[in-house]
């Protein structure tokens, strides 16, 4: 079947449209192909590709930024959404739609189920969940709530740009030894984009019920027991230094508590690795290039040095 992927240039995009290319015919538009914000447009470059599935990647996601661009939030966030979902009814095509656990305010101690209702505490967050409401505008549709996103920076863009989020970074400077600032009050549910677009296959070929699912790794964790166990897996020491959400000063409130609870998902046949499990896959996945490097140069031994000339 045809599968579009908008958004294709963004981490979870780019693994989407990679996993499903292995047994389907994906067209992936990145925003340089399609302007989400443009209403007509959308409509026509869908109806003329006619797709089965639309799968929208396309997010504003900059949550301190949004709190003064709302207008470009909610055309992304929001009307997009309504663009697609409009769309998607028009050729009755599936639409899977990716929400945020931004949505609820993270009062809760327990992870949050998705019949719980949400409470958006920012502009971002609101944006987010109006896109919710709208991608339910096409019959056939699934929204995929997801949390923590990381991957990205294991792979390039289909624009050549690497993509990376915040664990990726964190990764980055606990490979290269510098100080990291992790939160030990901000509790979370990561989500591996290989698992998150693992679940979106599983999903559409199961043609399970349509709706609204949390899609992220099993279990929940602070920021800093996530670093401690990142740095506990590459063997190194960290240089953590521990950061409570009071005393930092952030343009957009984030949820304290925002673990999301995948039950359903798993209830649908879909079950969901550990946070912990995806983690240790994702960084053999970044340490490949360095460990094939030096088995390579094991194979070939020491490289030949070049004789020097008297030039007297």
């Amino acid at each position: 079947m045809t599968v579009l992927v908008v958004g294709a240039a963004g981490q979870l995009g780019f693994a989407v449209a990679r996993l499903l290319s292995r047994d389907h015919d994906v067209v992936s538009w990145t925003r340089a192909e399609l302007d989400v914000t443009q209403h007509g447009q959308v409509l026509d470059m869908v109806r003329n590709l006619c797709p089965a599935v639309i799968i929208n990647c396309a997010a504003y996601n900059n949550v301190d930024g949004a709190e003064d661009a709302a207008f470009e939030a909610l055309a992304v966030n929001t009307f997009a959404v309504r663009s697609l979902a409009l769309a998607a009814a028009e050729i009755n095509a599936v639409l899977v739609h990716y929400g945020t656990d931004f949505v609820f305010d993270g009062s809760a101690t327990t992870p949050y189920r998705e019949e719980q209702l949400p409470n958006p505490q920012s502009i971002y967050a609101t944006s987010k969940l109006l896109g919710e409401w709208f991608a339910t505008s096409a019959s056939r549709h699934y929204v995929l709530r997801v949390e923590s996103l990381f991957g990205g920076g294991a792979h390039l863009s289909p624009e050549g740009i690497r993509r990376g989020s915040s664990l990726d970074h964190i990764v980055d400077a606990l490979l290269e030894d510098r100080e990291v600032r992790v939160f030990v009050d901000r509790t979370v549910s990561p989500s591996y984009v290989d698992d998150v677009a693992g679940a979106t296959a599983r999903l559409l070929e199961r043609g399970a019920p349509h709706g609204l699912y949390h899609c992220v790794n099993s279990g929940m964790a602070t920021w800093h027991e996530v670093v401690t166990e990142a740095a506990h897996q590459l063997g190194r020491t960290g240089r953590l230094i521990p950061v409570r959400m009071a005393d930092v000063t952030l343009r957009a409130q984030r949820p304290l508590f925002c673990a999301l609870s995948n039950a359903k998902l798993a209830h649908a046949g879909v079950q969901m690795p550990t946070w912990r499990d995806a983690l240790e896959r994702y960084l053999r996945r970044r340490l490949e290039p360095a460990v094939a490097g030096a088995r390579e140069r094991r194979r070939l031994g020491p490289v030949p040095q070049p004789r020097s000339r008297d030039t007297r």
